[in-house]
């Protein structure tokens, strides 16, 4: 496993993340946070019973950990539907999605994760089924092959996907609905920490929920991941409760700092800063630098980084900010610079 994946604030799932999926909400009323999406999809799921129809295509976009898999399972829950769950790529051939379609039932939803890794010829047999409700198969090969059309019962589509650009237009034009899912802000996940802890039954304080909920980048799955490891070592090192001091000993520990960056984040920031001048430099330079793969970077790196304002994309590279210097205590090294004559 590399760096990245043991990040404690890696936003992908992992393994024991599992006691997560227990404190999932099951309804629209319980989820917290992404407020108009919500109020969307409660006129979406109202106007579909009203109809007596399966809910229309829906996809979700944005980074990971921020609830996709979570509004799949409440859709399906509030419509009173059976909920299959696939990923885009599991479904490597067109006889993979052929079965699981015809094994669907009437209303049912079928969750497609990474919805932008499904192969252009599995596509293909998606767009009619997604359309028309039918499966074309085609049997047999050369001038003896012959086409059959298999009716389908009504059923909907959710996709999620971290990179939309990736979702080809036809694809993407296949869905009724599109939402893009937004990093909580401190109030929506301090809420979500509090409700995780009263669940565990963990005894905590306001402040120590706060503690909690400040470093974890706006995305529930870090939050209740940081949640678990300040728990151990409040059972360990302290009394089993959730204070500011035993909050801030144990993300200190886990070099977690007050705004959430951890080391990984400090060694991109320093590698640009100390070794190129705050840049601008190159993703595949910096990831050289520090020893990651370039897509890592982009993908799980770089997006907390640039909503905090500590980076900047330009034409030429990427570029460190002043906020960034100033938050790791280094100098600005374009401060003093002339400005240039053209």
């Amino acid at each position: 496993m590399s760096d990245t994946e043991d990040r404690l604030v890696n936003p992908t799932p992992k393994p024991d993340d599992k006691v997560d999926r227990a404190m999932r909400p099951n309804s629209l009323t319980e989820m917290i946070g992404q407020e108009q999406i919500k109020e969307n999809l409660a006129i979406l799921i109202e106007a579909s019973k009203k109809r007596k129809e399966s809910l229309d295509h829906v996809l979700f976009y944005g980074p990971p950990g921020l609830g996709k898999t979570t509004l799949a399972h409440i859709l399906a829950n509030e419509m009173g539907v059976n909920i299959k769950i696939t990923a885009g790529p599991a479904i490597e051939r067109q006889g993979d999605l052929a079965a699981i379609l015809t094994n669907l039932r009437e209303g049912d939803i079928l969750f497609i994760d990474e919805i932008h890794r499904l192969g252009r010829a599995v596509e293909e047999v998606l767009y009619p089924a997604m359309e028309d409700f039918a499966l074309d198969i085609i049997i047999g090969k050369g001038p003896s092959a012959r086409s059959i059309r298999l009716k389908l019962p009504h059923f909907s589509i959710i996709g999620a996907t971290t990179r939309l650009a990736l979702v080809t237009a036809p694809l993407r034009a296949r869905f009724g609905a599109v939402y893009r899912l937004d990093y909580y802000n401190l109030d929506a996940t301090k809420a979500i920490v509090k409700r995780a802890a009263s669940k565990l039954e963990i005894p905590f304080d306001e402040d120590g929920i706060e503690e909690i909920a400040s470093r974890a980048r706006g995305t529930p799955r870090v939050a209740l991941r940081l949640l678990r490891r300040v728990r151990d070592f409040a059972q360990v090192r302290a009394d089993g409760s959730l204070t500011a001091k035993v909050s801030k000993d144990a993300l200190k520990l886990l070099s977690v700092d007050h705004l959430g960056l951890d080391d990984m984040d400090r060694r991109v920031l320093r590698a640009i800063i100390e070794k190129y001048n705050a840049g601008p430099v190159g993703l595949n330079t910096i990831a050289a630098s520090v020893s990651e793969e370039a897509d890592t970077i982009m993908d799980v790196v770089e997006p907390y980084l640039l909503q905090l304002g500590f980076l900047e994309r330009t034409s030429q590279g990427r570029m460190a900010t002043k906020s960034a210097c100033d938050h790791l205590g280094l100098p600005y090294p374009k401060e003093n610079e002339s400005p240039r004559l053209f």
